[in-house]
């Protein structure tokens, strides 16, 4: 747990992979329709989860600290969330001073590269002058836990973190878990809370690996964006509905390597990620604007990394609010 510190801040059981087999092709054939306007679209202000999804994660929250066992594999993924949030927030701060660097000039490509290390080095050092200033504020909608939530608390930058969960077990956990660290305790607040109720806006909004568990995604997209102050970002991570996903997060995931809990996942409720970009350009048109997308594939003697291919399996999103 230490090097996690240090380093960043439903389908029911089947017996066989045949039953497997012809339950993800009739969820495909159920949602072979799936489209923007049939479902990501619509709008019922619904930003709540199932029974069955809260039952599960109640489950679970005891586990959400076993860095290990069960929830061994979303440790690891917080890492890589950790490291596409600080690259986005890095790329949004801009340096003027004339002294460490040229605007437009491609330094690493003409230059020994120990220079261009020195280079980077003093770009890293105004890069973050700026953002210790700047004291930024945090809403991490489903923290679950509280994985992610400690991890900004931990930034240097991050004035103060909201974290927010439907499911009071799992707030409770985030809760007894704080108390390990006293350094974070009072930047954290949790609360178990519908995002339509949170007040205020802020500086970064994250929603992480919970757009696939909730009912009307559009409305947590909606209300998750209405959330975001100006110039803010907003951070979006899910899982794509295909093939490969449910290869990889159900059947290999949850019953072949039971690296993920049995449950966790349902196919059905997997969004593409062009679907999310074509919420925002039907909903959100010249308020937005793209900073970064991409895919993350989990490899098991290596962990979470990341490729251009953010169309397959799970994906990493990055806005900002430009107006």
């Amino acid at each position: 747990m230490q090097s996690i510190y240090n380093s960043r801040g439903y389908l029911r059981p089947l017996r066989s992979s045949k039953g497997l087999q012809s339950s993800y092709t009739s969820n495909i054939r159920r949602n072979r329709n799936f489209s923007v306007k049939n479902n990501l679209l619509k709008e019922n202000n619904d930003t709540s989860i199932s029974e069955d999804e809260a039952h599960h994660f109640k489950e679970l929250a005891p586990s959400w600290w076993d860095t290990n066992n069960s929830q061994r594999i979303l440790h690891l993924l917080n890492l890589a969330r950790m490291d596409f949030i600080q690259r986005t927030i890095n790329k949004t701060i801009n340096v003027t001073n004339p002294d460490t660097y040229v605007p437009g000039f491609n330094y690493a490509e003409f230059v020994p590269e120990y220079i261009s290390k020195n280079i980077q080095d003093e770009l890293s050092i105004e890069v973050n002058k700026k953002l210790e200033i700047s004291k930024k504020t945090v809403l991490d909608i489903g923290c679950g836990g509280g994985i992610l939530t400690e991890s900004m608390a931990r930034l240097p930058y991050v004035d103060r973190v909201e974290g927010i969960d439907l499911t009071s077990d799992v707030i409770k956990i985030a809760k007894d878990h704080l108390k390990y660290d006293p350094a974070i305790q009072k930047k954290i607040l949790y609360s178990v809370k519908p995002l339509d109720k949170v007040e205020g806006k802020f500086d970064i909004v994250t929603c992480f690996e919970m757009l696939e568990h909730v009912e009307v995604p559009s409305e947590i997209l909606r209300h998750a964006w209405n959330k975001v102050d100006t110039n803010g970002l907003l951070f979006i991570s899910t899982i794509n509905r295909d093939l490969i996903s449910w290869f990889t997060t159900i059947f290999m995931g949850e019953y072949v390597l039971k690296i993920v809990p049995k449950g966790t996942h349902h196919l059905s409720k997997y969004i593409n990620s062009a679907e999310i970009l074509e919420w925002f350009k039907h909903n959100e048109a010249g308020r937005f604007e793209l900073l970064d997308v991409k895919g993350t594939m989990y490899v098991p003697t290596k962990g979470w990394l990341e490729h251009d291919y953010s169309n397959i399996g799970n994906y990493f999103i990055a806005l900002r609010k430009i107006q």
